[in-house]
């Protein structure tokens, strides 16, 4: 099995690795440890859904998560 950083996760996901550590943090990622000080991702995970959008978007959070 293959992993990422952190850094690697934002590359590829469009967001911050800061926002990365925190979804890592709180469990939203499948499979996640910590080495260190350094989170390790397995390559093939996908990107959680953003809960913190509003509801009315429903349309585009969907379009997200896929």
């Amino acid at each position: 099995m293959e992993f990422m950083t952190a850094s690697k996760a934002a590359e590829i996901w469009h967001i911050s690795q800061r926002r990365v550590q925190i979804l890592c943090s709180e469990g939203r990622i499948p499979g996640v440890f910590k080495l260190s000080e350094i989170w390790a991702i397995p390559a093939e995970s996908k990107k959680p859904c953003d809960s913190r959008r509003r509801k009315g978007k429903k349309e585009q959070i969907e379009d997200e998560c896929n």
